[in-house]
């Protein structure tokens, strides 16, 4: 192989099951793309074009990307390795402008979503549908110091999560092209494929590892956090057939659109969460299934706020005590919520002597795209009550700046790139 890039040679042609994460591209040619270049210092600029990297890639020319909540963690820098002028993103809709030698399902000119999630599809974990624990793309010495193993790389992620440059950029490489791109038919809308990336399959995840059913001892569901996964998952558990959902948030267009979806909504700036759940489920003393679709940045309490500021701990769990403390003995505390590092004052003795079982991990975006897929071509699953906001891609600093700060009511934007021709709505 004789790539056109900046990429050293050596790295190419990989041990089987292992492709570079590192992108090669070609110098002559520059696209837009989103760059990080400091804490909540996002830039749109002009990028060498990625080309294909390895025998496996393909390149897609991104039409439709968003930010998604996670995204912030970078924005406000607290996820490890991450360097100035990496390109951000993990949600993309858009055409295949090349593939590899070895791709083999992926044409070119076909529209597609990219998966979050990098797989290979052929390590003991992918085979095991456990996609987001892929043992071939991601070599980050760093996460296997701190976790004993590495996840599966992820797009626009840092280099703890793989080093891939990400989705919000006119054009992306994808690595195994053939496990983490889908084809779209016609008629679905970018927007609604947009969401196959992540958030459609993440809400179900949580949904599925909570085993959220109508069945008695898993039909009654409490959320905690309702950004776009939390309320994509109200709505997964009502589909699976859940008799009761308590969705908790304290911005008050969020608790609308769960209201609308059917839920209880409790605004934990003027109720108290666990005496509310208590009230709400009288039986069993607290709802079956509780999942944290939160994650480590946000406090409740001075306690984990002082010991983040100096330093003590990198991960705030007041969300998660609050799980521990509300879900009823016996129950299933799930979490889809990003932790990344260390906590102190985990409540283990509770866990333990409620009986809790929990669960959580990075979603298996592979084991779960296609059925959405369908789902939503039925009219069974609409993502697009999370949609709020339009905007092009040169806007992109200031999409993160609005999302970050819950401006003017932003729950999920979309991103269109000059390639789609969008409308701006501010």
């Amino acid at each position: 192989m004789n790539y056109v890039g900046t990429l050293p040679e050596k790295i190419l042609g990989e041990a089987p099951h292992t492709v570079p994460t590192e992108t090669a591209h070609d110098n002559s040619k520059e696209v837009k793309a989103l760059e990080f270049h400091g804490a909540q210092d996002v830039r749109v600029l002009y990028h060498p074009k990625p080309i294909i990297t390895h025998e496996k890639d393909c390149v897609v020319r991104i039409t439709t990307t968003t930010v998604c909540g996670s995204d912030l963690h970078l924005y406000h820098r607290m996820i490890p390795e991450l360097k100035k002028g990496y390109v951000l993103g993990h949600e993309g809709v858009g055409i295949v402008e090349s593939v590899g030698p070895e791709v083999k399902n992926i044409k070119v000119g076909q529209r597609v979503v990219v998966s979050a999630i990098m797989t290979c599809g052929d390590c003991w974990y992918c085979k095991q549908e456990l996609f987001s624990c892929c043992e071939a793309t991601n070599n980050s010495g760093t996460m296997n110091t701190l976790y004993g193993h590495t996840s599966a790389g992820i797009l626009g992620y840092s280099h703890l999560l793989g080093g891939y440059e990400g989705t919000q950029a006119e054009y992306v490489r994808v690595p195994y092209a053939d496990n983490n791109v889908l084809p779209l038919p016609a008629t679905i809308s970018d927007e609604k494929a947009l969401s196959l990336s992540d958030i459609a399959c993440t809400s179900f995840h949580g949904t599925d590892l909570g085993e959220v059913s109508d069945k008695e001892g898993r039909n009654t569901v409490a959320i905690w956090g309702l950004g776009p996964v939390g309320l994509l998952a109200v709505e997964w558990a009502f589909v699976r057939g859940a008799k009761k959902v308590v969705a908790i948030d304290n911005v008050e267009a969020r608790l609308e659109i769960a209201r609308k979806l059917g839920a209880v909504a409790l605004n934990f700036d003027k109720e108290d969460v666990y005496e509310t759940l208590m009230k709400e489920f009288p039986v069993t003393k607290g709802p079956d299934v509780g999942i944290d679709c939160v994650g480590f940045r946000y406090n409740k309490s001075w306690l984990h706020a002082v010991q983040k500021k100096l330093n003590l701990e990198t991960d705030s769990i007041d969300v998660v005590v609050e799980v521990i403390k509300s879900v009823r003995k016996g129950g299933v505390m799930v979490l889809i919520g990003d932790y990344v590092g260390y906590t102190n004052g985990f409540p283990i003795g509770a866990m333990m002597e409620k009986g809790l079982t929990t669960k959580g991990g990075q979603v298996h975006v592979q084991k779960y795209w296609k059925h959405i897929l369908q789902l939503m071509l039925e009219n069974k699953f609409d993502p697009s009550v999370v949609y709020t906001h339009t905007f092009n891609f040169d806007q992109m600093a200031d999409v993160y700046a609005k999302f970050d700060a819950k401006d003017g009511g932003i729950i999920k934007p979309i991103v269109k790139t000059d390639f789609a021709n969008a409308a701006v709505v501010a």
